[in-house]
Parts: structure tokens; sequence; C-alpha cells
């Protein structure tokens, strides 16, 4: 795969925006820099991250964000050294391949809505041999739909992956699929545009990670000044916006980041994130062992890692140091 597949949206923060901002000279500013891989179309739900983006810039962290058609793509790109980071939750891959990656910030739990075209379907036990649509291999909305099947006793006739919640919820609102998951945003998408239309299936409580970041072990190691500036930004950016939603606003405009996306998501901005914020969407800590061992028992159960989770390891899947010193200087909450 080369780079040249990168859809890039305007999003790089350069080392002379760095620059621009600090008025520092440039070897007093360079901290490192990084290539981050989202496998995903930019939207609303990412704006908190693009602050922190913004941050870690000030500090002298030159960040580039790209936007691939798959997560899967995004992984080949961090395997092959193409890009640094990747967002995900590459268990599967790990596991399987004994990718040379490691997750390493906790991005946000699990929290999604299994929804379905009430004219065709009603429960769970309905979705025998019909095919779902979820976000990618290996996702959180991939092993959420099979630990349901599996729960409920159901087979579907095929997975199909469509990445973006904005882009599944469309096809479901447009009647290209019936049966898919979206996140909590475009869950009330679909009920304000179509009312009584889609049906949400039940779920039971899951404690897991949606996203997290990962990259190479090698990299990790050598680039640890920009990767801890990057978590500390990340961890201060999630606690603001979790003790006051609003600031998501205000942050944005500050620091102008993903300035193209759909006027209704900036619109909603605000009620979007503080019902993110209710539901304990955004980790105050980015992760920790503990953390792992929840997504050992989630993953496994679904079919999407294989073994017992209690004897499975932290340490073969994450990379805790950032955030263990992050938490260490900025206080555990």
């Amino acid at each position: 795969m080369r780079l040249s597949f990168f859809k890039k949206i305007g999003t790089a923060v350069t080392l002379a925006t760095v620059l621009s901002l600090s008025g520092l000279s440039a070897v007093a500013q360079d901290k490192g820099s990084m290539r981050v891989a989202f496998g995903d179309v930019p939207g609303g739900e990412m704006v908190n991250f693009m602050i922190a983006v913004a941050r870690a810039a000030e500090r002298g962290v030159k960040v580039d964000v790209s936007y691939l058609q798959s997560e899967d793509l995004a992984a080949q790109a961090i395997v092959s050294g193409q890009a640094d980071i990747g967002v995900g939750t590459p268990y599967a891959l790990i596991q399987k391949v004994k990718a040379p990656i490691r997750m390493f910030y906790q991005l946000a739990m699990l929290r999604f809505y299994p929804v379905v075209n009430g004219e065709k379907y009603q429960a769970w036990k309905d979705l025998d041999g019909s095919d779902v649509a979820v976000h990618g291999r290996g996702s959180g909305t991939e092993a959420i739909m099979k630990l349901m099947a599996k729960d409920n006793g159901v087979k579907y006739k095929s997975v199909s992956y469509v990445p973006g919640s904005g882009v599944r919820a469309g096809a479901l609102l447009q009647g290209r699929i019936d049966v898919s998951i979206v996140d909590y945003e475009r869950s009330r998408l679909l009920e304000r545009e179509a009312p009584g239309k889609f049906v949400f299936l039940p779920l039971p409580e899951i404690k897991a990670t949606d996203e997290a970041l990962y990259a190479n072990s090698e990299w990790l190691e050598t680039e640890k000044e920009a990767v801890s500036i990057l978590v500390e930004e990340l961890i201060k950016t999630w606690r603001e916006i979790n003790a006051d939603p609003s600031k998501v606003v205000s942050l944005r405009n500050k620091y102008n980041v993903l300035p193209n996306i759909e006027k209704v998501e900036v619109d909603e901005l605000e009620e979007s994130f503080a019902q993110g914020v209710s539901i304990d969407l955004y980790p105050a800590n980015g992760g920790s062992a503990d953390s792992v061992k929840q997504d050992f028992e989630f993953f496994t159960a679904s079919g999407s890692m294989q073994g017992d989770p209690a004897k499975l390891k932290v340490e073969d899947f994450w990379y805790l140091g950032p955030v263990n010193t992050a938490a260490k200087k900025l206080g555990m909450m």
C-alpha cells in the first residue's frame, strides 16, 4: 500500500503552525513528530481529539492527521511504517499475526446502538439470516453484533464493513441497509429524521474500549517525548470536556479544528458531547490494566479474541507507560 491512498482533509498541524502559535524558535520547539491515520471519515466526534492535537502542537509536537477508507488500511499503514499511530482496537490483529503494535491510549468507551428497520425486524431473534453492516473488521461494533448473535442464537447471512457511523446512518435512512449499529449521535439523528421507523435493540451493560490509539512498539520507544506530550494533552482535554461539555465549542473555535464538518454537526456539538459525557464515553485517565482486562472479557466473549481472558497478558497488547506517567503527573481521577 502506498501513502497516496491517504485522503488528506486539511487537518495537518504543521511545525509552521506551532511556531506561529508560540513565537519560539524551531530548535526550542521541535519535540518530535507523528502521523496519525484514522480509518474513518472526519466528523464532529473527532473534535476533542483534534483539540488535543492542536495543544500538542503548541508544545512542539508536529502532528499530521490523515483519513483512510477503512481501519484495515490504517492498520496496514502502521504495520508497514507508512503511518505512526492508528485508531481502533486491533486485539485480533495483534493476537493472530503477532503484529508488533501496542495500544497506548483509551480514547472512548464502547457505547453503540444496534438499530434495525422496524418494518422488517423488531427483536434480535428476527435477525437470523439477515445482512448486517458494522464499522470494520475487528472493531467494537463487529464484536457487539457477534456477541449478540451468539447470545440470541442467530446467524447473520453476511457482515459488511461500512466505516463511519454517519455513513451507516445515512445508508439506513436511504433504505440501502436494514441492520446496523451506530453511535449515540447518529441514534439521535435517526430518531429525528425518521421518527418511528427504526427499532433500537437492547444490549447488556458493556465495559470495553471502543477506540484506542496504537503504534509500533519500537516507534513508541523512540518517540517517548512526543507520545508523552500527546497523551498529556488528550487527558487534559478529555477531563476539561467531562467537567464542562460546552467547552468543546469554544475550544474548537479557538483552535479552528475540523472547520469543514457538516453544519448540523457543528450545531449539535455541545449537545452531542454533553450526552457523551452523561454515558461515560470519555475515559478520564487514558486506560489502565483494569480496563484492558475488561476488554479481554468482552472481546473473548464475542469471539473476536481467543483464549482464557484471565490468562491473557496486558503487556502483550498494551503499552501503558505513557498513560501511567501522565496520570501520575496530572493526578488520577
